[in-house]
């Protein structure tokens, strides 16, 4: 089973939000039957207009993620989110009445915000899949600032390392906030002051070259992230080292 061209990371209790237009492709494995089941429910807009959900929808973390990312659920989770579909089914299949919105609606909200609740359960008990995406940040910010990339294209964009991380960027940050409790573009920022401060305490360069080749246009706006981070300015930190 693929979202986009990835493959799940997951043989069971997979479970995942697609937003109108994203792409869901099933193949069967060479001389293989298919053997996927599960539940598919698909809700019409206009089945939500003028509803408290309408409302809210859009507040929900993962529709923002990338459609190969999934919400990998345990056997006690699986249990309650098919009791809830369960119960969508069962008015589903009722005679339709003017109560029928109003009673499916709730069931819809509480499916929405059980998988909120088990995503970022997910964060914190996939591990070693996490912590795997965190090593791979750090080499790649690594990389990124002891090249000449730095230089040339100024800092990597959260939507860059994303992409090379093969996550969406509301994925990466909604990880990384659970994990470390700071945003994509924060640990993007530590990495650029650990750079400038070696930059400040091992070379003769002055505060404008090191700017420039932190990838800043302008020292003015380098001085003020520095100090914004640190409480000192970089002349006030050199100076510490003198």
């Amino acid at each position: 089973m693929k979202y986009g061209q990835l493959e799940y990371d997951f043989n069971t209790g997979i479970m995942s939000f697609m937003a109108p237009g994203q792409v869901l492709k099933i193949e069967a494995r060479e001389g293989k039957p298919l053997v996927h089941s599960g539940w598919l429910l698909l809700v019409h807009p206009d089945f939500l207009w003028r509803t408290s959900l309408a409302r809210k929808i859009k507040h929900y973390e993962y529709f923002g993620y990338s459609v190969n990312e999934a919400l990998h659920l345990s056997q006690k989770e699986e249990a309650v989110i098919v009791g809830i579909i369960q119960s969508i089914e069962q008015e589903y299949r009722s005679n339709i009445d003017p109560f029928s919105q109003n009673v499916i609606i709730p069931h819809l909200e509480l499916l929405l915000t059980y998988g909120e609740r088990f995503y970022h359960r997910q964060f914190i008990t996939r591990k070693i899949a996490n912590h795997k995406i965190l090593e791979r940040l750090e080499d790649l910010l690594t990389s990124w600032f002891n090249s000449d990339d730095l230089q040339k294209n100024g800092l990597p964009t959260v939507q860059y390392i994303a992409g090379e991380l093969n996550v969406s960027p509301n994925y990466l940050s909604v990880l990384l906030k659970t994990l470390t409790g700071q945003s994509t573009q924060q640990h993007i920022h530590d990495k650029l002051i650990e750079k400038a401060k070696e930059k400040l305490s091992t070379t003769s360069l002055s505060i404008s070259e090191i700017a420039w080749e932190l990838g800043f246009e302008h020292s003015q706006s380098f001085n003020k992230l520095f100090k914004n981070k640190t409480n000192l300015s970089p002349l006030e930190f050199r100076q510490a080292f003198n």
